[in-house]
């Protein structure tokens, strides 16, 4: 039998309630008794203070949407990658595919700035990430004009405000606390790099969108299947050799479509659904164990990883083969014609637009792997969780009462977050490793997806900003430390109140460090000096 794979008591299984005081009770018979025993077992404690499951979820949300949708027309221009993938959504409104610019204009983001978003010639632009984020951007677009900063940031903000509420909810199941859900949507409201990019018309916040998503749907399969399985295992089905098929499972399917969707913004995606994917069944290995499955690894490897495999992968792939749809429909993209134009013996068989299609991504592979042009805001990945090298997005110097100003958007985290997080992993990986909590390992799983898989690419030219992908995680990690600092329910009462204090110290340090670092996220006009004084470090600069 593997170890009980219920919450650690230091991470507030404090917050389960009966459905009221007084209530009457009746005594379980012998089967539900039994069922009872294996979900507990299986899935912990269960919430029970659904009001404010979701009251205080949604009211940090609503402060972290206020914060972003706030002057999200500052800076009043194009920022930074914004010159890409602003115009790119435009053209995806107007063609379906990308264009490339005018060559007879100049400057056209001074064009663009004007309101004039007439700037593309009619060739087809040889873009190297997927449609999706685009798509994304050119929604707001729509919505409200192209010309429009609002505009081409609406998507992103709203999406960074949706992530707020889907971590809260996430983060309570993981911890099966309340307190600790809605301390992780806060934590995650209040961070910069999370701030910045929900402001932002650019891709990377879409990637952790819809990655967080995948995750928050794994969650809710882990759950849903573990109490399949206790009520199969209870009610009498037979546990020799492999155990019971839990039959289909919905939301793996949309776990896939989601990572589908975030490889369609990113190819980065694609580490998400493979460390997923291994993390799921890594679950359902745990939970046969568990409930006594004789063949327990290969119960899992039948029951469980197969049908795991034809739910995710397909729907990963017919996802991702969505964002496409423009190019499919369109007869001028980009290597559209390719297919056609190299007929081939071999692989003949394949339509020609996915022929055109698989040579697009090849050479955008090529590209990918070979670009080494420098830039003055690269960064190592080693750097990237002690803020060593943020991105500078816009800076503009101004004049006001006399004096020297500037206004400025840099991509830094909260540094309370992330350097708290910093030392919060290597606390996971001990709990991971020595005390087998599969809540250490699930998020540590994002920041083996979303992080790691950077290091492979040393001598290629990389941006810390890329690590928005897996903020959540970042986030989690924090959240989970305070748990710990918390302490478990039974403690002492002294005990109990110095974890308090602990705890809270870190989320208040963390809010005042965001109000501190606020100018210089939401481009605000600030003295030169006030601008110095929040450069802690000089590579910041």
């Amino acid at each position: 039998m593997s170890r009980v794979t219920s919450p650690p008591q230091t991470l507030r299984p404090d917050l389960a309630r009966s459905e009221g005081p007084g209530a009457p009770v009746p005594p379980p018979g012998p089967l539900l008794a039994a069922q009872q025993a294996l979900a507990a077992k299986l899935l912990g404690v269960r919430l029970m203070d659904r009001f404010w499951g979701w009251v205080a979820p949604l009211v940090v949300t609503a402060i972290g949407g206020f914060l972003r949708f706030w002057h999200l027309e500052r800076p009043p221009g194009l920022v930074f990658d914004e010159t890409y993938y602003v115009k790119e959504a435009k053209s995806l409104l107007d063609v379906g595919y990308e264009l490339v610019n005018d060559p007879d204009i100049k400057e056209p983001d001074k064009l663009w700035n004007t309101g004039n978003t007439d700037v593309f010639g009619t060739a087809a632009d040889f873009v190297v990430h997927p449609p999706l984020g685009k798509w994304m951007i050119a929604f707001g677009e729509w919505l409200f004009g192209a010309d429009d900063p609002f505009g081409w940031r609406f998507s992103v903000a709203l999406c960074g405000t949706l992530s707020i509420l889907m971590l809260a909810r996430i983060a309570r199941r993981l911890f099966r606390s309340t307190l600790l859900g809605t301390t992780a949507g806060l934590l995650l409201a209040i961070d910069g790099q999370h701030f910045v990019h929900s402001r932002t018309g650019i891709l990377d916040l879409f990637v952790m969108f819809w990655a967080l998503a995948a995750f928050g749907c794994l969650l809710i399969d882990r759950d849903v299947a573990r109490a399949r399985l206790a009520d199969r295992v209870s009610g009498g089905a037979s546990l020799l050799l492999f155990g019971p098929g839990l039959g289909i499972r919905w939301w793996r399917i949309a776990a896939g479509v989601s990572l589908g969707l975030c490889t369609g913004v990113k190819w980065s995606g694609l580490y998400f659904l493979v460390v997923f994917g291994l993390m799921t069944v890594a679950w359902d290995l745990s939970a046969r164990r568990a409930v006594g499955v004789r063949h327990w690894l290969t119960g899992t490897f039948l029951r469980d990883g197969l049908t795991g495999f034809v739910a995710m992968v397909p729907a990963f792939f017919a996802a991702y083969l969505a964002t496409w749809t423009g190019w499919f429909l369109s007869t001028d993209a980009y290597f559209r014609q390719w297919g056609a134009e190299h007929p081939s013996k071999v692989a003949g068989w394949v339509p020609d637009a996915l022929r055109g299609l698989w040579h697009y991504h090849a050479e955008a592979y090529t590209f990918h792997v070979g670009l080494t042009s420098p830039h003055p805001y690269e960064s190592n990945p080693w750097s990237w969780l002690i803020l060593a090298r943020p991105v500078d997005y816009w800076y503009e110097d101004k004049a006001c009462a006399g004096k020297e100003c500037a206004q400025t958007v840099l991509a830094l985290g909260n540094p309370v977050i992330w350097w708290g997080a910093t030392i919060a992993v290597a606390v996971l990986v001990v709990r991971w490793a020595l005390g087998r909590d599969w809540r250490a390992g699930a998020i540590l799983a994002g920041f083996v997806a979303g992080y790691l898989p950077w290091f492979q690419y040393q001598q290629r030219t990389i941006f810390s900003f890329y690590a928005v992908a897996f903020v959540p995680f970042v986030v989690l990690a924090l959240t989970y430390v305070l748990g710990l600092m918390l302490g478990p329910p039974d403690a002492a009462p002294r005990r109990r109140l110095a974890g308090t204090l602990a705890a809270g110290s870190v989320v208040v340090l963390a809010a005042l460090a965001f109000a501190w670092f606020y100018p210089i996220y939401a481009a605000p006009i600030i003295s030169k000096n006030d601008w110095q004084d929040r450069m802690w470090l000089p590579s910041w600069i």
